[in-house]
């Protein structure tokens, strides 16, 4: 018996499993979620996401069988996904799981939504139809309103790119609304905990070279399976504005479709960016969560199962 079979089940429980992508997180959640009779909420920026199936790498339908699956299909892919979002999500779910009785497996490789989780965020003020409207106006001149932005807060502004408008939005609303730079509205109001039940983190651990391995392989399987004409699609029906079209995986893809790399280069290209982002994801997770218990896949298995 695993280790959530010392709690009592009518207590609600829940863990987070993290780990670089192509680890193999999502088969180990759903073992967990069978055996603890447990939700899932998807830590994951693209398969939260409707209509991106092949290139999020999300779980189909009969993987999901018996277990509700949430974070995933909740989105069209020209609305915005923030963090703002993730956490109302994570309030909804976790209400659904106290009513029946289940316990709750947070689990991706968008680990930044979870350091939040755990942190907090501070309550934005509420924006009026008028600041809205002047926001609007600013942003016609991104350059200019970052550089406005940046002169008067500059400790806040350097935090941002110069050309992340949702987050140049933000620090907009915030001084338009009530006057103070952001740097001294957050410090008024810090952020709060959402999370308040106990949250352990089981971290999975994988060899640099096998992971590279496993990234190639659901690369070319992705690529079978149609990730050209998912692609396609996306574009053809939300063309490439939307935010989440420059992901990996869709960033490479339309480039193929321009002509830029024929499909050999185009899988190369997905594998060695993907590679890059593993590397990225574990460098986060390894230097912002403490106390996190890490191991390859078997030995997290015998621990939680």
């Amino acid at each position: 018996m695993g280790l959530w079979y010392d709690y009592a089940m009518n207590s609600f429980k829940q863990l987070a499993i993290i780990g670089p992508t192509a680890s193999g997180k999502t088969a180990l959640s759903i073992k967990v979620a069978q055996q603890m009779n447990a939700h899932i909420l998807s830590l994951d920026s693209l398969s939260i996401y409707k209509e991106i199936d092949i290139v999020s790498a999300k779980p189909t339908l009969e993987e999901r069988t018996g277990i509700a699956h949430f974070g995933m299909d909740y989105l069209y892919p020209d609305e915005r996904f923030d963090v703002t979002t993730f956490i109302k999500l994570y309030h909804e779910v976790y209400e659904t799981c106290q009513k029946e009785k289940k316990h709750l497996v947070i689990v991706g490789g968008t680990s930044f939504y979870l350091k939040m989780l755990i942190e907090g965020i501070s309550e934005l003020p509420s924006i009026t139809d008028k600041t809205r409207e002047k926001t609007q106006s600013y942003l016609s001149d991104l350059p200019k309103t970052y550089a406005w932005l940046y002169d008067l807060d500059p400790e806040y502004m350097k935090k941002i790119e110069a050309n992340d408008p949702y987050r140049i939005e933000k620090a907009c609303h915030i001084y338009l609304q009530i006057g103070l730079i952001p740097t001294e509205y957050f410090r008024q109001y810090p952020p709060k905990p959402t999370v308040t039940d106990p949250l352990p983190i089981y971290q999975i651990d994988i060899d640099r070279a096998k992971l590279r391995q496993r990234i190639a392989l659901r690369t070319d399987l992705m690529l079978k399976e149609g990730l050209i004409d998912e692609i396609c699609m996306l574009e053809k029906k939300y063309t490439r504005e939307p935010h989440c079209m420059k992901s990996i995986g869709i960033k490479e893809t339309l480039a193929y479709l321009d002509g830029v790399y024929d499909k050999k280069m185009l899988a190369q290209k997905i594998s060695t960016n993907t590679a890059r982002l593993a590397k990225r994801q574990t460098t986060f997770n390894n230097s912002q969560f403490e106390d996190v218990i890490k191991g390859e896949v078997g030995v997290l298995e015998k621990i939680l199962l």
